[in-house]
């Protein structure tokens, strides 16, 4: 549960709505306070707004009321009037805290802490320097009022964050499963795969990354079922490439232990023939297997091509003469060496030249056309033979593929020529690709390096 997808999702969407809206919170906090502060302020500084007009009315009353001994009683019932007014209290202290006047009448006499305020103004009243203070009468409620705001949001603020958190993580609960039923069904197509069953797919009916995801997976196991079948297919083709010549031969010999028939030189090199095939049999898959496995070794060497396939087209020419075939090479005249192998590289001509020849009617043509680019030298191989269906193309360099399943070893080989080939090709750090046409032929065309370019790399591969 805690190692799941699903609790990874919903952990971290929680975490970044609480970061979110925690960080929204505070700000907000920090906002309203200050905000309420300064209306607060602004409706003690509305009351203040006429503080030079208390100051210039108190003056007046000193000056109209100046050596009378009910001075102070005057000034009494001034900041009284001012008081009801404004609604401020209004003291009027000496520079001891000593109270002359209070416009509440509750500290007259009494002595005042100066320091916890600040005058809005002085005066000079009979020879006695008075500080006069302001105080607005409902400071303490509005103090109050500010707390009490302050924790009405604070308790809002939070309600929405648990409501926020609480949506979120519905939300996430939601998303997530239609988020994860891809993945979920992805598992369980994977599970069964692992028990064998590799026709299982999995559907795409989501965009995006999950789709390519689920694209991508069912190619997966189109792949791997195919090289099942191909490897199913290999073991019984293998099967019967050595059941035939194995058959024959052992047929022959409990014929001949029997006595049923005499050994002939005749049947002797038709037994020959047959140890040959199997023989031929092993060698080709063991160098597909060193091949695939990059262990085979290779002593790379200037090939000078023009001199190979001359080679090779001698030692076929029975079977070109057979057909009544017409070869013609064609070289580039400024034509380079071949960095390769020389005799994988005969291996290599001599298979795509028996393929040309086995698939091509008689009097046809057959053209090896070699021509450079850049640095490497690109090698063609053309039949005018009956060409390969397009559905075939991409598998005709796989191991025991024939596109005609019906031809019998004799004519159609062990489907082995050109898997060899490609591994071969590659292995001498070139590519090989085909191209054909139904009814016009084929071409098979591979590339190698020339010697300038892959000197250095063929010493350390040789």
């Amino acid at each position: 549960m805690v190692h799941s997808l699903r609790f990874r999702l919903l952990l971290m969407f929680s975490m970044v709505v609480l970061v979110a809206l925690g960080t929204v919170a505070i700000l907000a906090i920090r906002a309203t306070t200050t905000e309420y502060e300064r209306a607060v302020a602004g409706i003690i500084n509305y009351r203040y707004f006429d503080i030079n007009a208390k100051a210039e009315a108190i003056q007046k009353a000193i000056y109209l009321h100046a050596g009378e001994r009910t001075v102070w009683e005057s000034m009494q019932q001034l900041i009284e009037r001012i008081s009801a007014t404004s609604r401020t209290r209004i003291v009027l202290a000496d520079l001891e805290g000593k109270v002359y006047a209070d416009s509440s009448g509750r500290m007259v006499g009494e002595t005042i802490n100066t320091n916890l305020s600040k005058p809005f103004a002085a005066f000079l009243i009979e020879k006695v320097v008075i500080l006069a203070y302001a105080e607005p009468v409902d400071t303490p409620q509005l103090v109050l009022a500010q707390q009490q705001f302050t924790q009405s949001v604070n308790r809002s603020l939070l309600l929405a964050i648990f409501a926020a958190s609480l949506v979120a993580i519905l939300l996430t609960l939601i998303m997530s499963k239609s988020i994860l039923r891809p993945v979920e069904a992805l598992i369980k197509v994977a599970r069964k795969m692992e028990k064998g069953d590799l026709s299982q797919r999995v559907e795409h009916t989501s965009r995006g990354e999950l789709g390519e995801l689920a694209k991508a997976f069912n190619a997966m196991a189109d792949g791997l079922q195919r090289l099942e079948q191909l490897r199913r297919n290999m073991v019984t083709d293998v099967a019967h490439e050595l059941r035939t010549p194995l058959s024959n031969i052992r047929g022959y010999l409990e014929a001949m232990r029997d006595r049923l028939i005499e050994p002939t030189p005749e049947m002797i090199e038709s037994l020959h023939e047959e140890a040959l095939l199997l023989q031929q049999l092993v060698n080709d898959l063991q160098e597909l297997a060193l091949a695939e496995a990059g262990q085979m070794m290779l002593t790379l060497e200037p090939v000078e091509l023009p001199e190979l396939v001359e080679k090779t087209l001698l030692a076929l020419h029975p079977q070109i003469q057979a057909k009544n075939l017409a070869v013609e090479p064609s070289f580039d005249p400024h034509l380079e060496p071949i960095h390769a192998d020389y005799r994988r590289l005969n291996q290599v001509l001599r298979n795509l030249l028996i393929n040309a020849i086995r698939y091509t009617p008689p009097g046809g043509t057959i053209r090896i056309v070699a021509t450079r680019h850049d640095s490497q030298v690109e090698v063609r191989v053309q039949d005018s033979g009956i060409g390969i269906a397009p559905e075939h193309l991409p598998y005709v360099f796989e191991r025991f593929y024939r596109v005609d399943h019906s031809r019998a070893r004799t004519t159609g080989g062990a489907g082995l020529g050109l898997a060899i080939v490609k591994q071969l090709v590659q292995a001498q750090g070139g590519r090989v690709d085909v191209d054909s046409q139904v009814g016009k032929g084929t071409t098979f065309i591979f590339t190698l390096p020339i010697t300038q370019s892959l000197s250095l790399s063929g010493d350390a591969l040789s």
